[in-house]
């Protein structure tokens, strides 16, 4: 399944709502880490061990709503990958673990501070996010959170890091890359 792109924002995203701690062995089972390689073989096991019903039902643009610290765990890179090739749209927590957050936005998912919109929103409702604002409608309300950096938002809208370096120095491929001897 392709990446889901914020350039395809709309009105409504369905939410999928878990708490405090939502650790990396349970975004992606540690038993795949070594044998799978593709993103879409990654993205059929995101959040296997938390959710069996996610893989089965989410849709591209869904959002991943949490509580506190989300993302703690190992640094494995899999646990953004698969949730990246699975379609979600953005994550929106009260905190993220620092390597994840990172990890995160190297790899061009979307990740959304704001406390109270995880306060407010419940599993199968919807929300809009207007990223160009720093805004989150949800039932009626609009909730701000902390912008992103232009460097980091360029690296969303690139797809991730690669993508975005490729972008600015003008290139299509790695090969064309040219080292000094």
């Amino acid at each position: 399944m392709p990446n889901f792109s914020i350039h395809q924002l709309t009105s409504s995203h369905k939410v999928w709502k878990y708490g405090d701690g939502v650790n990396t062995d349970v975004l992606f089972p540690g038993k795949y880490t070594y044998t799978l390689r593709e993103p879409d073989e990654i993205a059929a096991h995101a959040l296997e061990d938390l959710d069996p019903n996610f893989t089965q039902n989410a849709q591209p643009g869904d959002v991943i709503v949490a509580g506190k610290n989300f993302g703690n765990g190992s640094s494995r890179e899999q646990a953004v990958t698969c949730l990246k090739y699975r379609g979600v749209a953005a994550v929106i927590a009260k905190s993220f673990a620092r390597i994840y957050f990172r990890n995160g936005i190297n790899q061009g998912l979307l990740l959304i501070t704001c406390p109270e919109v995880v306060d407010a929103a419940k599993m199968g409702e919807t929300l809009e996010i207007d990223l160009a604002n720093s805004q989150i409608r949800h039932n009626g309300r609009s909730y701000s959170f902390p912008p992103l950096s232009a460097t980091a938002l360029g690296m969303i809208e690139a797809g991730g890091l690669i993508a975005h370096v490729r972008q600015k120095l003008g290139i299509t491929v790695t090969d064309e890359v040219k080292l000094a001897d």
